[in-house]
């Protein structure tokens, strides 16, 4: 079992930046995938970055390539996701979750509670 708290959501203007945290508890491997999703109301939860264990692979969504950057602290256990020059459009519920293979793609088995970001314009 990993359990997985997130933090740092909140109301920026649009322009502006956030990190979110989440950490980590529980048996983890370096197999391991950790990944930030986010759903938006009335649309469906969409992929937005993803990261190896390791640190060593990063991968994202289109819409956040050059505005976000997702960071493994393993002495922490902590993922980040640094969000700059944020849109009105980022706006949702952020989910820190992770996947227990060696491959980012597919379904994620342990998911967080989820915190707000909110972008006005």
């Amino acid at each position: 079992q990993v359990q997985l708290v997130e933090s740092g959501g909140g109301l920026v203007q649009a322009g502006g930046s956030l990190r979110l945290s989440c950490a980590a508890s529980g048996r983890t491997f370096s197999t391991y995938h950790m990944g930030w999703f986010r759903q938006a109301p009335g649309k469906e939860r969409e992929f937005v970055a993803a990261i190896s264990w390791s640190g060593d692979s990063s991968y994202y969504a289109e819409s956040v390539k050059g505005r976000f950057t997702i960071s493994m602290d393993n002495a922490k256990n902590t993922v980040y996701l640094q969000m700059n020059s944020l849109k009105p459009e980022d706006t949702a519920v952020y989910s820190c979750a992770c996947r227990r293979y060696s491959t980012y793609v597919g379904e994620y088995d342990y998911w967080g509670q989820g915190t707000q970001v909110t972008v006005s314009s």
